[in-house]
């Protein structure tokens, strides 16, 4: 089975956010990637596992 590698747009969409603001984490090592020349790359499971990382911070952070 082949991973699944997603493009900044991809990830933009999958996270409904602007593709601004994932260039920006990227660059800020914010959010999983890596760069293929000049472009960013991500693995579809290190999104997926950053985003259950992102709900269960948020699930410890006291309202």
């Amino acid at each position: 089975m082949t991973e699944q590698i997603l493009t900044v747009k991809q990830v933009a969409d999958y996270l409904k956010v602007n593709e601004r603001t994932v260039y920006r984490m990227a660059s800020g090592s914010k959010i999983p990637a890596f760069k293929v020349g000049a472009s960013w790359r991500f693995k579809q499971t290190e999104i997926e596992l950053w985003i259950k990382e992102q709900h269960n911070q948020q699930d410890e952070t006291p309202h």
